[in-house]
């Protein structure tokens, strides 16, 4: 069992991990190229995040339900309706951000 200090420290990094997911969300215009390019991290691999922490808390969840938490919907819904096609400039600079 956690300890006070401990269970504020996991409430308080879960409402974070919240508040991130919302950001995201508001912010639909920035591709995860653009992410990977800037952070070294897009949505993608906080879906892979996702789904590894869930495994490390003996709970099976497979790839496309932690990319559907962390899109807000399917995957296949999310490059229909918000992914554009990668600029030459943005796969250079992801070329060069490796």
């Amino acid at each position: 069992m956690n300890n006070p200090q401990q269970q504020a420290q996991i409430e308080l990094e879960a409402a974070t991990f919240r508040r991130l997911l919302a950001h995201l969300d508001e912010r639909k215009d920035v591709q995860n190229i653009d992410l990977m390019i800037l952070a070294g991290f897009c949505r993608n691999c906080l879906s892979k995040w996702y789904k590894a922490a869930a495994a490390e808390q003996g709970q099976d969840l497979d790839y496309d339900a932690a990319r559907e938490r962390v899109y807000g919907m399917t995957y296949a819904e999310w490059k229909d309706n918000h992914q554009l096609e990668a600029t030459p400039e943005q796969l250079s600079a992801m070329q060069k951000a490796d």
